[in-house]
């Protein structure tokens, strides 16, 4: 998701909310998954990455609708909100206000990637402690949409997404919501792997502001390469949006049934 773009980290704040209602390791009695905020990366004046013939904002919407349209479909108990349904520029922060203002039980944010032209894969991100260089990168650039917004260093603590230094306050931040996010992180890349027939590059960490913001269990997922000619083709199809989508409900459905328990809808 470049183009200078990404969602950012942002400095630890002793503000951070404890959770609502704490997730137990196993399926909490009586819990029940309401709300469930889809993030499409980008948007408006910030295209995102770009392949050869292809934008990432219009890639992440569209998956992001097919995802919503079947967790509407299918879960009608679920709430499903947007931060954007069509293309306009949302400010990272308030990608994460629309589920702290909404109660939302989950926050699931699509992007997609950019390297050099033979690499290849999803990878699915949570908030925690960047531990190589290429992590880092990844944060850096998902972080830099900030600087497209006004008054951006008061309403990110002085937050630099081109310093490191700046990244580095992550390693104080401990997500009172990282074990459940672990978990859907790990049941998408699952998912990816087994049903929907990609290649994968795993799970793993980086501080992201748009997930350090949100107040409930979140992901990050880079749904592929646009500067890979095969995977652009492959998400610039309805073939491969669909086909994303439906793994990213998959795992949803099973995350959700682990907290839940009960049949996998």
């Amino acid at each position: 998701m470049p183009r200078g773009k990404r969602p950012a980290p942002a400095p630890p704040a002793a503000s951070k909310k404890a959770p609502r209602h704490p997730l137990p390791a196993g399926r909490p009695t009586g819990y029940r998954l309401r709300t469930v905020v889809l993030d499409a990366g980008h948007g408006g004046k910030d295209i995102g990455c770009q392949g050869q013939d292809n934008h990432e904002a219009d890639v992440t919407l569209a998956i992001i609708k097919d995802l919503g349209r079947q967790i509407e479909d299918s879960m009608p108990g679920v709430r499903v909100i947007y931060t954007r349904k069509t293309d306009v520029f949302v400010e990272l922060d308030e990608r994460a206000a629309i589920a702290n203002r909404n109660h939302a039980d989950l926050f699931i944010s699509v992007h997609c990637n950019a390297g050099p032209r033979p690499i290849h894969g999803t990878e699915v991100w949570t908030m925690g402690l960047h531990k190589t260089d290429a992590n880092l990168g990844v944060a850096q650039r998902e972080n830099s949409v900030i600087l497209q917004e006004k008054d951006y260093q008061s309403r990110y603590d002085g937050f630099d997404p081109r310093s490191p230094q700046s990244h580095i306050l992550f390693s104080l931040f401990q997500s009172a919501y990282i074990t459940n996010s672990l978990r859907l992180a790990q049941r998408i890349d699952q998912s990816f792997r087994t049903k929907v027939g990609r290649a994968t590059r795993g799970v793993k960490q980086a501080g992201f502001i748009v997930l350090w913001k949100s107040t409930m269990p979140s992901v990050l997922v880079e749904s592929g390469f646009l500067t890979n000619p095969t995977e652009e083709n492959y998400l610039a199809s309805r073939t491969g949006q669909k086909a994303i989508a439906s793994g990213i409900f998959r795992a949803f459905s099973a995350y959700k049934h682990d907290l839940e328990g009960g049949p996998v809808e």
